[in-house]
């Protein structure tokens, strides 16, 4: 594939030159124009994945409080989206990703929301910190045994009452990924599917 290198969009400190551009797309009436660049995760468009769950899902409004969190924010599309829908809750967006969390920052400052925006590495998000939602389209390619272990320890962290929204390509393993959560102890919905991806609906 044209352009590859050793870095992935799970890179921690990606060294593929920045080549910084921008990305637009419409989500519930309302266009972003968002900074992106190399070495984040969909670097060139709003991801498809992305894109259906956003669509798709339940977008929280403006009665929504309390922490959201956007696991693996990348560039920072549903962070930015979250933090314009729900302008009272905190969005904590979270990603190994050093050049991600710089792009997701400043397109929180472009948007208006950086005030409500939390950007932080994994370990950096406080422990006792409970999240009224959780937003992911996860890193699948990182490896199941990864994937598993990094759901293991975020999903957890939803409040009694909260609710996560995952969505994850059919030939990539959605069917088989709910099968586990379920097996996890999990109330799974398949809330919707389109364009060959699942949204799942995680509660308790």
């Amino acid at each position: 594939m044209a352009g590859v290198t050793g870095d992935h969009y799970f890179t921690a400190e990606p060294s593929t030159p920045a080549q910084p551009r921008e990305v637009q797309f419409t989500v519930a009436g309302r266009d972003y124009a968002l900074a992106s660049s190399a070495g984040v995760f969909s670097a060139t468009r709003l991801d498809p994945g992305t894109a259906v769950l956003l669509r798709k899902a339940e977008l929280p409004g403006p009665a929504t409080t309390g922490a959201l969190l956007d696991l693996g924010c990348g560039f920072g599309p549903i962070t930015g989206v979250l933090a314009t829908v729900a302008p009272a809750a905190t969005v904590w967006a979270v990603d190994v990703n050093e050049r991600a969390r710089e792009l997701t920052a400043s397109n929180a400052a472009r948007l208006g929301v950086g005030d409500q925006v939390r950007v932080a590495a994994p370990d950096e998000v406080p422990a006792d910190l409970e999240f009224a939602q959780l937003w992911s389209n996860p890193p699948i390619r990182v490896g199941k045994d990864e994937l598993h272990q990094l759901l293991r320890r975020w999903l957890p962290r939803l409040a009694p009452d909260g609710v996560a929204w995952l969505v994850v390509a059919r030939h990539l393993g959605g069917d088989s990924l709910q099968r586990w959560l379920v097996e996890q102890g999990w109330q799974v919905e398949r809330h919707a599917s389109q364009k060959g991806f699942r949204v799942l609906r995680i509660t308790r």
